[in-house]
């Protein structure tokens, strides 16, 4: 045996049994081959462009104001305060201060919170596939169970009958993502209809992460599952300031539940966490209370649609076939019949040959066969870094002809 495999053996060894099947994500990989290769990176999702002058203004007078030191646990108040009148705006739904919204680390802590407070093991958690990455492991590491629907794409709907069915006395939530990463689905009323009517009748839990209200387009429309009647008492609201202000490295996200609920995910997040960064928070709490009468959320939907549209556009001219999203800043494309394997292949191909990098969509299924003909691109991008992107698609198009 190997001196490397039998390091491996013993690394295995020392680990947790509930981690040794959780791997090292693919935005990982694939940021690291696109700056191996000096790729355009259009795989992680995050904006290359400044935060607004505004809100980093308000983030350094937090700092100058000394508001340096821990905040409570559970959130600021003032953040608190700014997100339950934002709710009650947006969802026409009252939430309490002080017993229903809590600030965490990102709505991905909020999900693992959510997971390891609520589901106990054996518990069945409905996931809808392909599935933002941090879903499954938090499931598991909880010692839950995933099921799975899948989105059939080029329109990304589900079998309302494989849902049904999967629903049962061992049945403790399910995950709801609108708008959805990665396939840029928004769920309809009706589908959330029935999701919401087979919570209330199997007294299931509704866990729903919804990091993309504000990037909705054309005529689609955002709806909150806990708006849907019963739903107000049994659903985890999950949200984040990382998409809609453009500041993923801030790191503050929040979620809205019931008293009983709320209780139990801060039992966990008090020793994950304790509290989030405290000018931050300040920041994003003034984000909150000015960007309405900013007329900042139709102007982020403008710049975004702006950026869709290219992006759309250059890889339908490359032959990559996309899939127009009706949210986030994702565009899934259909990529069978260009001669790959798989996603993984092409992923890796793109960016050593073609000079711009995407997420294989496989690592989102329980069965990466049900990813392997789609990529995934991100469009959250300054002009010039979707213009040099679409330089690429077309000379690596051109090549192949």
């Amino acid at each position: 045996m190997s001196s490397a495999a039998t390091g491996l053996d013993i690394n295995n060894r020392r680990m947790a049994m509930r981690v040794q099947q959780v791997g090292t994500s693919i935005f990982s990989e694939m940021s690291r081959l696109a700056a191996e290769h000096k790729a355009v990176n259009l795989s992680q999702g995050f904006p290359d462009f400044p935060t607004p002058e505004w809100l980093k203004e308000a983030a350094q007078e937090a700092i100058a104001a000394n508001i340096n030191q821990y905040a409570i646990s559970h959130g600021a108040t003032r953040l608190r305060q700014a997100i339950a009148a934002t709710c009650e705006e947006r969802m026409a739904l009252t939430f309490d201060v002080e017993r229903e919204v809590t600030v965490t680390n990102g709505a991905t802590e909020a999900i693992y919170d959510t997971m390891l407070a609520l589901v106990n093991p054996g518990d069945e958690v409905i996931v809808f596939e392909p599935a933002y990455d941090s879903y499954v492991p938090s499931i598991e590491i909880a010692g839950g169970i995933p099921r799975f629907v899948t989105l059939e794409s080029p329109d990304w709907h589900f079998d309302a009958d494989r849902l049904a069915s999967l629903f049962n006395e061992r049945t403790r939530a399910v995950i709801v993502n609108t708008p959805h990463n990665p396939t840029g689905k928004v769920f309809t009323e009706d589908e959330l209809g029935l999701i919401a009517g087979l919570c209330n009748r199997y007294d299931a839990l509704a866990i729903t992460d919804e990091v993309y209200e504000h990037l909705v387009y054309d005529d689609n429309r955002h709806i909150s599952l806990a708006t849907l009647p019963g739903m107000r008492d049994r659903t985890v609201t999950i949200n984040s300031a990382s998409k809609t202000f453009s500041v993923t490295g801030w790191k503050i996200g929040y979620f809205m539940a019931p008293p009983d609920l709320t209780e139990a995910v801060r039992r966990v997040h008090q020793f994950v966490t304790f509290c989030c960064a405290a000018p931050f928070q300040d920041a994003v709490a003034f984000a909150l209370e000015t960007a309405p009468e900013r007329g900042y959320y139709a102007t982020l939907r403008e710049d975004y649609t702006h950026r869709l549209n290219k992006l759309l556009r250059s890889l339908d001219e490359a032959g990559l076939h996309p899939i127009r999203p009706q949210g986030t800043f994702f565009i899934m494309s259909d990529i069978s019949g260009l001669g790959f394997d798989n996603d993984v292949e092409f992923a890796r191909h793109m960016t050593a040959e073609g000079g711009v990098a995407c997420i294989p969509p496989s690592s989102f299924y329980e069965n990466p066969a049900h990813g392997a003909d789609l990529a995934r691109w991100c469009f959250a991008k300054r002009d010039e870094t979707l213009d040099a992107a679409g330089e690429r698609l077309l000379k690596w198009a051109q090549s192949r002809q």
